[in-house]
């Protein structure tokens, strides 16, 4: 297998809003996150992912772009960007950087000029098509609730956003759009950036005459029926690698909404000719239902369905393309309130077997702000409580349907809200947990007081130092290769309760086992494994059993290398 840096890192990803605010105004920003880039380097991470902190009216938290090339204010300016960068380089940490092409911000200087007349040059940079019978010109409906078209009385025609309404998507069938995307891109790495993650890069090229799509009984049919994966996506994503990403050596990872594993290998194929890896989330899609409000549910994860859907990504993706391994960022909930414990008793435990499950397969892993301290989802009691746009919109076009009743769909909302993970950072158990001395732009989670970054910095068993481990073992240990590069294998596929692979290399082979429940579990080592010695590499339980026969107790996770 051909080896890269960035197969061998572990990236931290940035929420720079909810990091650390450094002025007191209660919003984190950049000067916030160079003063955190030690603990960064002790965590033992390499890469940090910056959430976007170009310049934005922030409709949607700085994923609606109005200057690609200039700061928030909010966040500081470029020079604080500068400083941040130099710093982070000096530490030995690599900035990855959010690239948003697929829609600007409405307030965007193309997007003023575009809607301005029919006639302007820049009116093709975006999506504009006439009513139909009056209305929009077809039957998409935005990922925030409601039709994806909105009217503009200026000239008379609709424009498309996925997203937003302040979120105008791009026409990437304009080659001067590329132009100025590729420009742009390549300011930035002349700059000295070290990669960027694509922001639902898989939907830049729309279906062949943007027809209606299902609507699976909903009032519009989901934009990403026509919008994922597109005739032309691979055509743009060569064109993006020959103009600009071969010629830098960048980590690029994009998020691909609806890829298939067929589509990933294209996307991320061993050749190099488009992107290092992609975000697939079919595995984040596993609680949802398929209904139009699937995703606003209490369901919770199948563990046979989940540790098989991984493992086929892991499988037939080998040698072919290369996997992100992750289960947070800032679209989804804690997955230790998501898939664990976060009962007192059992918060810790459980996110340390979530998070050796995760760690020791093929790919490479990304840890979200927060995830190594075992934060938790924020207890949300009303809608007054949520910033989240998707959040708010999602409640009432539910409710104001009649389709759920507005206590069942809060409580839904408030265990799925994208705003779970948008909390502030809790660096310590003083006011606002260290985040600000001023009124945070969202609340702290009252239980900053017991968990935060430094009672566990503090504390050799505490989640922070199990993530550490986690990390320099596969960084720094005699068993890096292994854990990077091995070959992958489910072992104990329809076990309700334990989650057990191996990873292959060299004559040496890993087995991890995890027990994903709060129950104890039997596990006795499949007899076709050589009775070899086995050396126990990391457990989140005290003592050092062999794997040949035992019993697993709630959230335990075992490791072992057999040689």
């Amino acid at each position: 297998m051909k080896k890269a840096w960035w197969k061998e890192s572990v990236i931290y990803q940035v929420y720079p809003r909810s990091f650390c605010d450094s002025n007191g105004d209660g919003i984190g920003d950049l000067k916030g996150i160079t003063g955190k880039l030690d603990y960064l380097q002790e965590l033992g991470v390499n890469v940090i992912w910056l959430s976007p902190v170009y310049r934005s009216p922030n409709d949607d938290n700085g994923y609606d772009i109005s200057d690609y090339q200039d700061i928030m204010e909010d966040f500081g300016t470029m020079a604080d960007f500068d400083e941040l960068l130099a710093q982070a380089h000096a530490h030995g940490l690599k900035i990855v950087m959010d690239l948003v092409v697929n829609h600007t911000s409405d307030e965007h200087a193309w997007f003023v000029e575009s809607r301005s007349s029919r006639d302007n040059p820049k009116r093709d940079y975006y999506i504009w098509r006439e009513p139909r019978n009056g209305k929009e010109p077809n039957n998409w409906g935005s990922f925030f609730s409601g039709p994806a078209w909105e009217f503009d009385e200026t000239t008379g025609m609709y424009y498309l956003h996925c997203f937003s309404k302040k979120q105008p998507d791009l026409n990437w069938e304009n080659p001067e759009v590329r132009d100025q995307v590729f420009k742009m891109m390549t300011w930035w790495c002349d700059k000295g950036i070290d990669g960027f993650r694509m922001d639902v890069i898989s939907m830049i090229s729309k279906k062949e005459g943007l027809p209606d799509v299902e609507t699976n009984g909903g009032l519009y049919g989901h934009c990403s029926l026509g919008t994922c994966n597109g005739p032309h996506v691979h055509e743009y994503l060569q064109e993006m690698r020959n103009r600009v990403l071969s010629r830098y050596d960048l980590l690029t990872v994009g998020e691909c909404a609806g890829v298939t594993i067929e589509e990933a290998k294209k996307y991320a194929n061993s050749e190099g000719t488009e992107l290092n890896m992609v975000f697939q989330f079919e595995h984040t899609d596993l609680d949802a239902r398929l209904t139009p409000d699937g995703k606003w549910y209490k369901d919770k994860i199948d563990i046979v369905a989940l540790k098989k859907l991984l493992s086929r990504w892991e499988t037939e993706l080998s040698e072919i393309a290369w996997n992100s391994l992750f289960w947070c960022n800032h679209d989804q909930p804690r997955i230790v309130s998501r898939l664990g414990d976060d009962s007192p008793r059992w918060r810790e435990t459980s996110a340390k077997c979530i998070a050796t499950c995760l760690h020791m397969m093929q790919g490479t892993p990304y840890v979200y702000q927060g995830e190594e301290l075992g934060m938790t989802n924020y207890p949300f009691r009303s809608l007054s409580d949520f910033r989240d746009l998707e959040s708010i919109n999602a409640y009432h076009e539910w409710v104001d349907a009649g389709v759920r009743q507005p206590e069942e769909l809060l409580e839904a909302i408030a265990y799925k809200s994208r705003d779970n993970a948008r909390t502030p950072f809790q660096w310590d158990d003083g006011p606002n947990a260290g985040f600000t001395t001023g009124t945070p732009w969202i609340a702290v989670n009252p239980n900053y007081t017991r968990i935060n970054a430094k009672e566990q910095l503090a504390r050799p068993d505490s989640v922070f130092h199990y993530y550490q481990k986690l990390i320099a073992l596969r960084r720094q240990s005699v068993d890096s290769e292994l854990i990077v590069y091995g070959d992958y294998a489910l072992i104990l596929p329809d076990d309700p309760q334990l989650f057990a692979y191996l990873r292959r290399l060299g004559g040496k082979t890993l087995l991890v086992v995890c027990n994903l429940s709060g129950e104890k579990a039997s596990f006795r080592k499949p007899d076709d494994l050589p009775a070899a010695s086995a050396r126990q590499l990391i457990s989140n339980y005290p003592g050092e059993p062999a794997p040949y026969s035992l019993v697993m107790e709630p959230w335990q996770a075992n490791v072992w290398v057999l040689e």
